[in-house]
């Protein structure tokens, strides 16, 4: 039996929520992010919006000056996390082994499914249909016989498609391909292979793997020669855990003020340890990152002697990295927060010396902990939170 691995991505996923639920932004530039005037990125956009050459991550400056005229809303995560939880489930209902690669896609094993749903491409129809059927969403699914032809393969009917690659097919449709597609191959890698004349995957595929090593090092060029070739991985990791839970936020001014920094980072602490309390997580690895003018971004880390989901000490780790000399003395553009080093990931960091031991620590009951969170979820937003102590 051969493999046969399905791609879904779901099309402009936060701006397809906001246009299905008002219908005065449907076939209208949607840019889901920051507003204009203010800081920030652009966090999605509807396909009318991609016409004027507007994509993720841009900044919301840039989008206001190549799209004036656009409708520009906040993004509504809550509502985000609660479709993409349902449409996770209806993955799970057509195959035992799907892994959620991020809020708005997923791979699935569909190998030997054909009793059940029919050929591939029946399959990418029913799950299509049983998506757009529930949540009035749209998805591009693409069907190969690995992760990377899968992938690329709903990447290349977007929107609202489906491509099914045969194993027999994979290299006439890697052929044409711009090698901007393959995994890995970043702006500085696509100018040496502009150097090399190589604009195709085909042309890249002419090289020998001493060759492609040779220009873009060992394991780089081993990775390009197996992806011309349309190798890939088939596994499916059912049990992902992610990697880390965070939370910044951008200022619409500057800050300097040590007091509004605290107050901001208090904040952002509870909403990563209430994020770990749901999902039953405990971190040991606190990081700190802080960007100032000038997009001049700095992380720091430290590794806690403990595992844990408490705010108090997420902050004063966090306090004590911003107050610890080793970040620049200027105001503050975007401050955030993150928590991660799950189970025994963070082990390895143990024998660090502790620079910024946190003394006469004592953790917060956890009934309190569970009450502040019922609350939270209860009325939306904290009524309550654990005290700090005077000196954080």
């Amino acid at each position: 039996m051969s493999t046969l691995i399905a791609h879904v991505d779901l099309d402009a996923f936060f701006a397809s929520c906001e246009q299905r639920d008002h219908p005065e932004y449907r076939g209208k530039p949607l840019i889901v992010g920051a507003l204009p005037g203010g800081r920030g990125v652009v966090a999605a956009c509807s396909y009318e919006a991609r016409k004027f050459g507007l994509h993720s991550a841009m900044p919301i400056s840039q989008a206001c000056k190549l799209c004036p005229d656009g409708i520009y809303v906040r993004p509504e995560l809550a509502k985000y996390r609660r479709e993409s939880k349902r449409i996770m489930a209806l993955l799970d209902d057509i195959s035992p082994m799907v892994e959620k690669a991020s809020i708005d896609e997923a791979y699935l094993d569909i190998s030997g499914l054909e009793h059940v749903w029919g050929d591939p491409r029946a399959t990418g129809e029913q799950i299509r249909k049983r998506i757009f059927e529930v949540t009035s969403l749209t998805a591009s699914v693409g069907i190969g016989p690995n992760r990377l032809i899968a992938k690329l393969a709903s990447e290349a009917c977007k929107p609202d498609g489906l491509r099914v690659v045969a194993p027999d097919e994979v290299l006439d449709f890697l052929a044409p391909m711009p090698v901007s597609n393959l995994r890995g191959m970043g702006a500085q890698t696509r100018k040496k292979a502009d150097k090399l004349g190589l604009q195709t995957i085909a042309e890249l595929r002419g090289l020998s793997l001493e060759a492609m090593q040779a220009h873009f090092g060992t394991r780089s060029g081993q990775n390009f020669y197996n992806q011309a070739r349309g190798i890939g991985s088939v596994q499916i990791s059912t049990d992902r855990q992610r990697k880390s839970i965070s939370k910044e936020t951008t200022f619409s001014n500057d800050v300097e003020d040590k007091h509004k920094l605290h107050d901001v980072l208090r904040d952002l602490s509870a909403q990563v340890a209430r994020t770990a309390r749901r999902e039953e997580l405990s971190g040991k690895v606190v990081t700190l990152k802080v960007r100032y003018r000038g997009f001049e971004t700095f992380t720091r880390q430290h590794s806690l002697g403990e595992f844990t989901h408490d705010e108090r000490l997420m902050l004063d780790t966090a306090w004590m990295l911003l107050n610890s000399g080793s970040l620049p003395n200027k105001p503050v553009r975007l401050i955030g927060i993150g928590i991660s080093g799950w189970d025994n990931e963070s082990a390895q960091q143990s024998g660090q010396t502790d620079l910024f031991a946190v003394a006469d620590k004592t953790a917060t009951d956890p009934k309190i902990l569970e009450a502040i969170d019922q609350l939270t979820d209860k009325y939306g937003k904290p009524l309550l939170k654990v005290g700090v102590n005077k000196n954080s």
